[in-house]
């Protein structure tokens, strides 16, 4: 029984230090087509994949990266509501240079896994794997 508690702790500490390490920031969505892409250039890298603000992106130091999005909320009246499904995981494969800070550009398959795409623009959380 106490090693059941131990490990129901570490469970609930470990989920809050992720909680606490991610970032805020919003989403849009980009696509199709998906590629080239600024890092893979022609290669096919599937489609939950998204393109980095600049500052994330860093020179293409942020290529093949992989981050987990939590749709937190509308950033919008048009759907008050937007948020559906739990967290995605996608690879940065290419460059959005319009983004702004906290920014992430998804595909349009990943944006639809975790919001209605109506929305156009969502709030998220976002981690790095």
């Amino acid at each position: 029984m106490a090693l059941a508690k131990m490990i129901m702790f570490a469970f609930a500490a470990a989920s809050i230090f992720s909680m606490a390490s991610a970032i805020s920031g919003t989403a849009t969505y980009y696509g199709p087509p998906l590629v080239p892409s600024s890092c893979y250039g022609y290669q096919d890298k599937g489609v939950m994949v998204a393109a980095a603000n600049p500052a994330l992106f860093n020179n293409r130091a942020a290529c093949g990266n992989r981050y987990i999005i939590r749709c937190t909320g509308a950033t919008n009246l048009g759907v008050p509501q937007p948020c559906r499904n739990g967290p995605i995981t996608v690879t940065i494969v290419d460059l959005c240079p319009g983004c702004g800070a906290n920014q992430i550009d998804l595909s349009q398959e990943a944006f639809k896994a975790i919001a209605d795409p109506n929305a156009g623009r969502i709030r998220i959380d976002y981690t790095r794997v």
